[in-house]
């Protein structure tokens, strides 16, 4: 059996219509997202609560423009572990969630790496800070491989619900 935490929800319809519209735009009253989905706003809100509940809704956020912000450089970074420890990647883990410009950390197979990572920064001067006085400086870093982004093609948060019954 899946962990509490893994365990799949069962989701109708309407929820699945829920889904969509807040992912769309996270910001909606109740009164807009139960008209958007054809609820009154109580068996709305029940269910938004239940979704929430369940944990299929984890938290809501507001996307910000990054280069409106003066974060024009977006890195993804490729990291290989020296030792392939549950210990090792713990404290690597650990150590970049404390880092604001990393976006994104994967645990990743199928490359020459053991971590992916999405960091955000002003320009590349601040990007060489970035890596060289804290990536590779946690311990258990052995290589590193640096791609930068020219365009972002395609940028969503959104989860394809259409795979749901």
């Amino acid at each position: 059996m899946l962990p509490a935490s893994r365990e799949l929800v069962k989701i109708d319809r309407t929820d699945r219509r829920i889904l969509e519209e807040l992912q769309q735009d996270g910001s909606l009253t109740n009164q807009e997202l139960a008209e958007k989905v054809g609820l009154s706003p109580s068996p709305c809100l029940r269910r938004v609560r239940a979704l929430e509940e369940s944990g299929v809704i984890v938290r809501r956020a507001t996307v910000l423009d990054h280069k409106k912000l003066g974060l024009s450089l977006t890195a993804i970074i490729l990291i290989g572990m020296d030792r392939h420890t549950p210990e090792r990647f713990a404290a690597f883990e650990e150590k970049v969630a404390g880092y604001p410009e990393v976006q994104e950390c994967y645990l990743i197979t199928g490359q020459d790496a053991d971590y992916m990572l999405k960091v955000v920064v002003p320009d590349m001067d601040h990007y060489h800070h970035f890596l060289l006085n804290h990536i590779t400086r946690i311990q258990g870093v052995s290589g590193v491989h640096s791609s930068f982004v020219l365009r972002r093609v395609i940028d969503s948060t959104a989860l394809p619900l259409g795979y749901l019954s």
